[in-house]
Order: C-alpha cells, then sequence, then structure tokens
C-alpha cells in the first residue's frame, strides 16, 4: 500500500514539475514579447525624434540662410548710402571752399593783380585799403616816411627778416606813391631828363604799379639812392633766389616791353602766383591777364 501510494505521489509530482516548467516557459515567453515590443516601440521613437531634428535643423538652416541673405542685402544698402553720403559731404566741402573762396574773392581789390604799366589805368582816388609805414631800419636812411599796403608788408617784413639773418645789406627807397606823387615825380624826371627818356623809366600817374602800395625800389646802404647797378649786389642775387617765397616778383627784367630793366623793383603778386613764375622762369607780365586773375582769390594766403 505504501509503494502504491509513493508512486503515485511521484507521477503526481512529475506533473506538477512539468507544469511549474511550461508556466516558466510561458513566463519567459511573455518576457520577451513583451521586451520585443519595448524595443520596437523604443526604436520607433527613436526614429522618429530623428526625423523630427532632421526638419527642424534643415528648417534653423534655412532661416539662418535668409537672416544672412538680408543682413547681406542691408549691408550693400548701408554701403551704398555710405558712399551717397561721401559723395554728399564731398560735393558739401566743395560748395563751402567754393563759397569760402567767393567770399575771399569779393574782398579782395581787384586793381592788386591788374597790369598797369601802360595797359590799365588807376584813377586819382584811387589808393590801398590800408596803409603802413615802413620801419626805418628797413629803409635807406634818406627816405622817411615810406609807406606800402597794411596787408602786404608781413610779407616784407618776413623777407627782411630772413635776409638780415643771412646777412645781406637790403633796404627799400620807394614804396608807395599816390597819383599826385606819381605825377609830380613823372614832371620832374620830364624836366631832368626830357620826355621822351624819362617815358623809359618813369610811369605816367594812374599807371604806376607804386600806386597799389604792393611794389617797392630796394637798394643797399652802399649804393644809396644811386641803385642802377643794384643787380650786381648780393641783394639783388639774394631776391632772386628767395623773393618769391614771400610773395614779391621782379616786375621789368631785361628786354620787357615797358620800361628799361629795373632790378630794383619788385612787385607782391601773392606767393602763389610768385611761385609759379619762379617755377616756370616767367614774369608778371608774361601772363595773360585771365591766367593772372585766377590767383586774385589767394592773393593774401
Amino acid at each position: 500500500m505504501q509503494n502504491f501510494i509513493k508512486k503515485a505521489f511521484v507521477k503526481d509530482n512529475r506533473w506538477l514539475l512539468v507544469s511549474i516548467l511550461v508556466l516558466v516557459l510561458l513566463i519567459i515567453t511573455y518576457g520577451e514579447m513583451r521586451r520585443y515590443d519595448l524595443v520596437k516601440q523604443v526604436d520607433q521613437q527613436i526614429l522618429a525624434l530623428a526625423s523630427t531634428t532632421d526638419t527642424q535643423v534643415f528648417t534653423l538652416q534655412e532661416q539662418i540662410k535668409n537672416i544672412v541673405s538680408q543682413n547681406n542685402l542691408l549691408n550693400n544698402v548701408v554701403q551704398t548710402e555710405l558712399v551717397k553720403n561721401e559723395a554728399l559731404a564731398d560735393q558739401v566741402e566743395q560748395v563751402a571752399d567754393t563759397a569760402v573762396a567767393l567770399d575771399k574773392l569779393s574782398k579782395t581789390d581787384t586793381q592788386l593783380l591788374q597790369k598797369y604799366s601802360k595797359v590799365f589805368f588807376l584813377n586819382e582816388h584811387y589808393e590801398p585799403s590800408e596803409i603802413t609805414s615802413i620801419p626805418s631800419k628797413y629803409t635807406y636812411g634818406k627816405s622817411d616816411n615810406l609807406d606800402m599796403h597794411g596787408l602786404v608788408y608781413p610779407y616784407l617784413d618776413k623777407m627782411f627778416k630772413d635776409a638780415f639773418a643771412d646777412d645781406i645789406d637790403l633796404r627799400v627807397i620807394s614804396a608807395y606813391r599816390s597819383f599826385g606823387t606819381q605825377a609830380s615825380l613823372k614832371s620832374t624826371y620830364q624836366v631832368i631828363y626830357g620826355a621822351g627818356t624819362a617815358n623809359q623809366f618813369s610811369a605816367d600817374q594812374g599807371y604806376s604799379e607804386h600806386q597799389l602800395g604792393t611794389t617797392v625800389d630796394f637798394t643797399t646802404t652802399v649804393l644809396k639812392d644811386d641803385n642802377i647797378t643794384f643787380d650786381q649786389t648780393e641783394a639783388f642775387t639774394w631776391l632772386k633766389d628767395n623773393a618769391y617765397k614771400y610773395g614779391f616778383a621782379l616786375s621789368y627784367p631785361k628786354n620787357n616791353s615797358y620800361y628799361v630793366y629795373e632790378p630794383w623793383h619788385w612787385r607782391f603778386v601773392g606767393v602763389d602766383l610768385a611761385n609759379k613764375l619762379h617755377r616756370e622762369n616767367k614774369y608778371f607780365y608774361d601772363l595773360d591777364q585771365r591766367v593772372i586773375n585766377n590767383y586774385l582769390g589767394v592773393f593774401f594766403d
């Protein structure tokens, strides 16, 4: 009996063991299937996320391209406006310069650069807008009360200071002469030398550069009032090499068409014009009056 019960128990345990094994297999299979489903879901989510990210990146890249394009367009507009503004600024500056030049020209005596040696006429009422006395240290001892144009004097003063610094013996023997003074002087010369001879070296009243107040006659302390040989002095050589720097030019060189050679007679024509004449080895009366007039606006510069 006991053996029968024992066998029955063993048999039942086998079925229980098989049942447990089947149950375990089912659980494992379910677990694998569940894991597979979860892995699949995760892969799908990853793919969806990757697709979404690519789309966002593409969209962002397109936005960046549009921004860059708009920025380039804006830069081009800005550069174009800058160029326009620079051009406008240049035009404004040119207009301003022109206005300044015209203002200076309107305030400058047009007579100062006219050709008066037997060409143009100065009336008896003309005199410089400003008159300044030349200090006695710059004049020959017997020539008292010499005057000249007040705005030209600073150039003469600078020239004398530099000449003295170079140990040059230089003096003024004649400067501004009024219409009446020139008339008296010409009459005296005509009495002494005769009308024909006087006309060769002395201008009639109204035709003298001295009436402008911009012209001076030079001498030295050695020559005194006998300056006929002035061109043989160191002073004349210095003037030929340096006077243009201060705006002075020799009016009547050798073989001129107006008067005899006057190495002592120098006229202020402005620094720019004097430099042009020196640079081109020309004289004031060599130039056309229209060319000379171009320098009127910078006469006192």
